[in-house]
């Protein structure tokens, strides 16, 4: 069921070329894919100084061939523990995330309504897991131009079936 969040990250590694550029709002951008198709707002995690092993990025996709919309995911900047913990903190609200390797994303499509609404008025976020080796980790997103990318995503693919 959660696996289309799996497949997004996955699709989310092809070239843009393939791609259409929707705009770029603060930190945030907003893009269409009209071969698969699908739409979505996406941002890199701000710098850090600690160790990662991969570039963390958040992303909230619509595939309107399938009637996801709103789907939230990540890409974690380090390999999760086989049984890790990850939670999502915005504006004091917390969510916790499905886990599996480098990405995680939320339950269900309730959590990613909530998780979007709670994006919508906040001006940052974070997501902490164990990292294989069990270390807590924090990756951490400006959500500056977040609510206008996700505006954008979505109109990017309206009436699109």
């Amino acid at each position: 069921m959660r696996l289309f969040a799996a497949l997004a990250l996955l699709l989310l590694a092809t070239p843009l070329a393939a791609r259409d550029s929707l705009g770029v709002f603060g930190q945030w951008g907003a893009f269409r894919d009209p071969e698969t198709p699908r739409c979505y707002a996406i941002a890199e995690a701000e710098a850090t100084r600690d160790r990662r092993d991969a570039r963390a990025f958040a992303s909230v996709g619509t595939w309107p061939a399938r009637g996801v919309r709103g789907q939230v995911s990540f890409r974690l900047g380090r390999r999760a523990a086989s049984e890790p913990r990850v939670r999502l903190a915005i504006s004091g609200a917390q969510f916790d995330l499905v886990a599996g390797g480098g990405d995680a994303w939320a339950a269900d499509a309730r959590a990613d309504a909530a998780i979007v609404a709670a994006m919508r008025s906040a001006g940052s976020m974070s997501v902490s897991a164990t990292d294989a080796a069990g270390r807590r980790f924090t990756d951490r997103y400006s959500l500056d131009g977040a609510a206008t990318a996700l505006d954008a995503a979505a109109l990017g693919c309206a009436g699109r079936r």
